[in-house]
């Protein structure tokens, strides 16, 4: 329809169109230029007798000439109630709902951050075996209502690494309040010491998140309180349109998935280079739950670090 310069059309689509990463960032980028959407219905409940995928109606309609602008448009939401709500999609963020989310990172990503790698493989296990006893579950293994673990014996590197780094990340919603999408520690959740990964990787499984270099382990229980701080936050800020909608369910709020990116992006938001001092002014904020002084502080230690730099 876009080769053949349809005029105006209707469409339902997946919603991911709208907040989808990757293949959606693509197609909107490459559709928009073209056609505005006048209006938009967006259901987020169940339509189709044979999919569980939520869906969009769209109302588009063809520019007199290609150019990339501000799409501003109205929707109808409709879950278990209905209300109207209006979308500002920008080309710099290819058109996705949920800017928020984007917004955020921008302003308080920091300079100095730990590369942040995700999955245990079962090849990095047999590459260092040792002594030394470590539990595991296994993430391509699950049977009767949970996933199985194995024992393995790996040397003091491997070990190291894996007990330092305690957190993985859920990445789907469960339907219930406390088994939202966040990062969790390991042992807290399965009573294992590490994710293992024995055959391939899926996102949806949960993984274990790596962080190098070394982080201590009273940042790694701050990072964790912070980043599902601010992810709360943020779903609530956006109606959770930043993410992911992984697919219908009778569950009490629509479940979402995090992608891998976005779980990067937040974390390199998290000040680890402040001292001591500042880590647990921090952590009384987000004890807390004050969002605005959050941000504020957050503010104050990146402005303080670029000036350290400036003189430096």
């Amino acid at each position: 329809d876009l080769r053949n310069g349809i005029e105006k059309m209707i469409y339902i689509i997946p919603s991911n169109f709208l907040f989808g990463y990757s293949v959606s960032n693509k197609i909107r980028y490459n559709l928009l230029p073209f056609y505005r959407i006048k209006k938009a219905i967006i259901f987020e409940k169940k339509i189709f007798e044979f999919t569980g995928t939520n869906v969009c109606i769209f109302f588009f309609e063809r520019k007199e000439k290609p150019f990339h602008e501000e799409i501003i448009f109205k929707a109808l939401k409709i879950n278990d109630r209905v209300k109207e709500k209006f979308y500002n999609l920008l080309p710099e963020n290819y058109y996705r709902a949920g800017g928020e989310f984007e917004e955020f990172i921008r302003n308080f990503k920091r300079i100095q951050v730990p590369k942040v790698s995700f999955y245990l493989t079962l090849n990095e296990i047999q590459k260092n075996k040792g002594s030394f006893s470590i539990k595991l579950l296994d993430a391509n293994s699950y049977s009767n209502g949970c996933y199985n673990y194995e024992t393995f014996y790996v040397n003091a590197k491997i070990y190291k690494k894996i007990l330092k780094n305690p957190l993985f990340v859920r990445t789907i919603d469960t339907g219930g309040w406390e088994g939202r999408a966040g990062i969790y520690n390991v042992k807290d959740v399965y009573k294992v010491d590490g994710i293992l990964v024995t055959k391939e990787k899926y996102r949806t499984h949960p993984i274990q998140i790596f962080l190098e270099p070394e982080v201590n382990l009273n940042d790694i229980n701050i990072l964790k309180e912070y980043f599902n701080f601010v992810l709360e936050y943020l779903r609530a800020l956006t109606d959770s349109e930043f993410l992911t909608t992984f697919k219908y369910s009778n569950s009490i709020y629509v479940r979402k998935y995090i992608g891998l990116s976005q779980v990067r992006k937040l974390i390199q938001t998290f000040p680890f280079d402040i001292s001591i001092s500042q880590k647990e002014i921090l952590r009384k904020i987000i004890e807390q739950k004050n969002i605005n002084l959050l941000k504020e502080i957050l503010l104050g230690f990146k402005y303080e670090k670029e000036k350290e730099r400036r003189l430096l």
